[in-house]
């Protein structure tokens, strides 16, 4: 594995779109104390405090992946996060609920600790080379009130961590999903997933087609597609920018 650290870039994620892809190694982790232009789901900007959270790429190739599968490697790194998460906060004793909201940020309760965004590079049928970026709120307490229900380790712990020991671990975690990935344990992987899904067998009230809608979500498809179930009994199957959660 090899760390790279920066003090400032714009994003992590573009700077890795920058490197060789030929010659840069798997598991290349380009970390940055701060960013100056992050980026979020669906083109968001990614708010983060320097040097009190992390924000990173990793750059990997699952070449062992078809492209119809890669939701696959979502659920994997987002199933790595969650659970790290969960252990640094429960050494404090403190009943936490950790849950990954479709497609892969990650929540404590109702509040947003953690962004993901993976990018793929497909050839022909395989993924050749993911970028998955990663921002993790550590320690910061105050955050732009334009921000949505943002939440991180600190404010839900009062604690203060150590972001090189965090980094270490979480990678840690992400190398053993990644290897069980590649081993091919991918209905228990599924079902880690799901379990871990926030609101999943829960009616909730959502946004879709313009309306709010009353369902329950029922799983995900291969495809990474929501599975919902309305209240008049609809079923639907929704891509990312087809359904938002009322929160």
């Amino acid at each position: 594995m090899d760390i790279r650290y920066f003090d400032t870039l714009e994003s992590t994620n573009n700077y890795c779109k920058l490197l060789d892809p030929n010659t840069v190694g798997e598991f290349t982790v380009i970390c940055a104390h701060a960013q100056t232009a992050g980026i979020g789901q669906q083109g968001n900007v990614w708010v983060s405090e320097p040097n009190k959270n992390l924000t990173f790429s990793i750059i990997l190739k699952p070449t062992f992946l078809k492209a119809t599968d890669q939701y696959l490697l979502t659920m994997a790194i987002a199933i790595a996060v969650a659970e790290n998460i969960e252990s640094h906060l429960s050494v404090l004793n403190s009943p936490f609920s950790v849950h990954i909201k479709w497609p892969n940020d990650i929540y404590i309760g109702d509040k947003k600790v953690c962004g993901i965004l993976t990018t793929n590079q497909i050839s022909g049928s395989r993924i050749i080379q993911s970028i998955c970026g990663i921002g993790l709120n550590i320690n910061q307490t105050t955050f732009p009130e334009w921000v949505p229900n943002p939440t991180s380790l600190k404010l839900e712990s009062g604690q203060n961590f150590q972001l090189d020991t965090i980094l270490l671990t979480l990678l840690k975690n992400i190398e053993i999903e990644y290897t069980n990935l590649q081993n091919n344990n991918k209905e228990i992987l599924k079902q880690r997933y799901l379990k871990r899904l926030y609101r999943m067998g829960k009616e909730s009230d959502f946004i879709y087609q313009e309306q709010i809608i009353r369902a329950t979500i029922t799983g995900v498809n291969h495809f990474g597609h929501l599975q919902l179930t309305t209240s008049n009994r609809e079923h639907l199957s929704c891509g990312m920018k087809e359904i938002k959660f009322i929160i």
